[in-house]
């Protein structure tokens, strides 16, 4: 694959806590420089860099992060502030307590709602498949494949387990009609190869960028020819 048809498909992603203004540019920066799918970042920097980048990529943010069990009155009203912020994709967490009492109407629900209040805006259901089981997975697929929503993800990063390829596998095998994004403890190149290979179309990764980056400069090259 080509390394920009690659970077196309990548959600620049910084959302640790301790996230400054400066990282958050230095992330935007990148994602306009490489030409990244968005930038995927913490809610109280949206506004800020939609006013940045001022449409030069998408911006990504994320709304019941990282746990999920916020109500859906409160996620509903993060979408809502996020894209009045100038949100272009949200990414949004499952109530995981709900899919372990096997409340699977409730969870579409919630999807639908959150969708409503993205007005048109991209929906991405992260599902935190680390935390699930091999049915639960698979009834998640169903939901999702029934909701509203744009994409199913993987994982936030958050809850000690990422993505595997076995799981974007399944997703893209039983979630029909939905986009899928891997998200997680994608190291590489090579990883993010793999994972676009077995179904997803989103990648959620700082790595990716981070190794063109530094190949690069181990090369004293500025752009992306030097992958041609």
């Amino acid at each position: 694959m080509e390394i920009q048809d690659l970077l196309n498909k990548v959600d620049h992603t910084l959302l640790a806590t301790t996230a400054t203004w400066e990282e958050i540019r230095a992330i935007c920066d990148d994602g306009i420089r490489f030409h990244t799918a968005s930038v995927c970042i913490p809610p109280c920097f949206v506004q800020k860099a939609a006013k940045y980048v001022k449409g030069k990529v998408c911006v990504c943010t994320v709304i019941g992060f990282p746990n999920g069990y916020q109500t859906s009155t409160v996620k509903c009203a993060e979408a809502a502030d996020a894209v009045r912020n100038g949100a272009d994709e949200i990414d949004m967490v499952i109530n995981l307590g709900m899919v372990k009492e096997g409340r699977y109407d409730d969870i579409l629900a919630e999807i639908n709602a959150v969708k409503k209040s993205c007005a048109g805006k991209l929906l991405k259901v992260i599902i935190e498949t680390c935390k699930l089981t091999e049915v639960e997975k698979i009834a998640m697929c169903d939901v999702v494949a029934r909701s509203d929503a744009d994409y199913i993800k993987t994982s936030t990063g958050f809850a000690g387990g990422g993505a595997t390829f076995h799981d974007v596998e399944l997703m893209a095998l039983h979630c029909k009609g939905k986009k899928v994004k891997a998200a997680g403890g994608i190291r590489s190149i090579e990883d993010a190869e793999k994972f676009l290979e077995l179904g997803a179309s989103r990648l959620g990764t700082s790595r990716v960028v981070s190794e063109v980056k530094s190949m690069l400069n181990v090369n004293k090259h500025s752009d992306l020819s030097f992958f041609s």
